[in-house]
């Protein structure tokens, strides 16, 4: 007499075995998938650190300062990023930390050029055309807040008419200027005082003027990603508003678009 009683119930033992095989490696699976995210959330987590540490521990008050070759700035610390501007100048610049040797933070403008040098005992150094080899700066009193001010409409199309008729001006033909904002009408405000700045220094060059030959339209636009710009004779400046001053391109960036209009516009 043959017994049968095992050959009925030896699939069903399998396919559990397979099951628990299979539920212990998706569970295997799952933990490293987790462990990689954790992994990333941790390496990002650190970078954001040692970046907040680098922006933190080596930047001045806010305020006034004083260089030793005569220049003066305002040092804003109250935003995401640290700001400065010069006396008697339009232009705020974002600053971006780098970390340097000795512990040392340069501080840097979004074209790559150094502007602060700071200490970790918090000496700073001020690096401008007048000083190109740097000056040392120090603290001479409070200093006003450089976020952008909100204009109304009248005063917004009053800014643009002047600002259209001096690079008409100074180019002998008319250049119109268009500004779209919805988002951050301050953030296109200041990009359009910032370009148009930029393009009166550049007509005021003997040998960079001719990169304005064909510029015929200053157009200031919101988007995903800070740009500039400069094909057919039309310069557009795109500003992130989600990024706030940072995400306004500054004045060596739209020089950098004549100059170089290939390289600028992939940008």
């Amino acid at each position: 007499m043959r017994v049968r009683t095992a050959r009925t119930p030896l699939p069903a033992a399998m396919a559990i075995a397979f099951a628990a095989a299979a539920l212990s490696s998706l569970s295997t699976a799952s933990q490293a998938q987790a462990q990689n995210q954790g992994n990333a959330q941790a390496e990002q987590s650190q970078s954001l650190r040692n970046r907040n540490a680098v922006e933190t521990r080596a930047v001045p008050p806010t305020g006034r300062y004083v260089a030793e070759s005569g220049e003066a700035f305002i040092l804003d610390r109250s935003g995401q990023r640290p700001l400065l501007r010069f006396d008697r100048r339009d232009e705020t610049w974002v600053l971006r930390p780098t970390a340097a040797p000795r512990g040392d933070v340069i501080y840097r403008n979004d074209a790559g050029d150094q502007l602060l040098r700071v200490t970790p005992g918090g000496g700073m150094t001020v690096y401008t055309p007048l000083a190109p080899g740097g000056s040392p700066a120090s603290f001479s009193g409070p200093g006003q807040s450089l976020t952008p001010p909100i204009l109304g409409p009248l005063q917004l199309w009053s800014l643009m008419a002047r600002r259209s008729d001096m690079i008409s001006q100074a180019l002998g033909r008319l250049v119109a200027i268009n500004l779209t904002g919805e988002r951050s009408e301050s953030l296109c405000v200041e990009a359009l005082i910032v370009t148009t700045d930029a393009v009166l220094r550049i007509a005021r060059s003997p040998t960079a003027r001719q990169s304005l030959d064909r510029l015929t339209t200053i157009t200031i636009v919101e988007g995903d990603r800070a740009s500039v710009t400069y094909l057919g004779g039309r310069l557009v400046v795109t500003v992130d508003p989600d990024e706030g001053m940072a995400g306004r391109p500054s004045s060596a960036r739209v020089i950098q678009a004549f100059l170089a209009p290939t390289e600028a516009g992939r940008r």
